[in-house]
């Protein structure tokens, strides 16, 4: 079953989402924002201002998940204007990103997380990634800008959307079973074996 506001706010409180954000904000200090928090069966989480890698290409080389180069990604620098803070995905280019809110799933409990309609209209794809029960951590966020133009990704706004889910209770969680991403930082990481 998909988890609505109400349920949300209620496992929001037990610490399933920090910081947490109790209502849908389309404005940050009277401007314009992408919109974060809760929603009627979700929560938009924001982009961390302090962490967005940008894969590159270096000759001679294939990105191998099992053998990963950090080599192959470059910061992006962190841009302002009145607009809001923001960095560049380049063009037919792909990033990796972190949330701000750190999440701590309960047993019966996974969330997926899916792209943002506002950014899907600018080329921008967010990689539909799990957030397993019993999962901890800042999650890491991939992007891909499918356009034919560079493209802003606002920081300290709405990136991703989680829809959470509940069932029966698993035998076994990802904490449980030790997962390798389990406990994430507020930084990018990085492919593991």
């Amino acid at each position: 079953m998909i988890l609505s506001d109400i349920e949300i706010k209620r496992l929001a409180r037990k610490g399933m989402i920090t910081p947490f954000v109790p209502r849908h904000v389309s404005q940050v200090r009277g401007v314009p924002a992408l919109s974060y928090g809760l929603s009627s069966y979700g929560y938009d989480l924001r982009l961390s201002s302090e962490h967005f890698l940008i894969f590159r290409h270096v000759p001679g080389t294939v990105v191998d998940p099992k053998a990963f180069n950090p080599h192959n990604l470059e910061p992006a620098p962190l841009h302002r204007d009145d607009g809001g803070s923001f960095f560049v995905l380049p063009a037919r280019s792909y990033g990796l990103g972190v949330a701000v809110e750190r999440l701590e799933l309960p047993a019966d409990v996974s969330a997926i997380c899916v792209g943002k309609s506002t950014y899907a209209r600018c080329g921008i794809i967010a990689n539909v990634t799990p957030a397993e029960a019993g999962w901890n951590g800042h999650l890491t966020l991939e992007f891909s800008n499918s356009s034919a133009a560079d493209c802003r990704i606002y920081a300290g706004e709405g990136v991703v959307q989680m829809l959470f889910l509940k069932g029966e209770p698993c035998a076994t969680t990802y904490r449980c079973r030790e997962g390798k991403y389990q406990s994430q930082l507020r930084e990018v990481t990085l492919p593991r074996v």
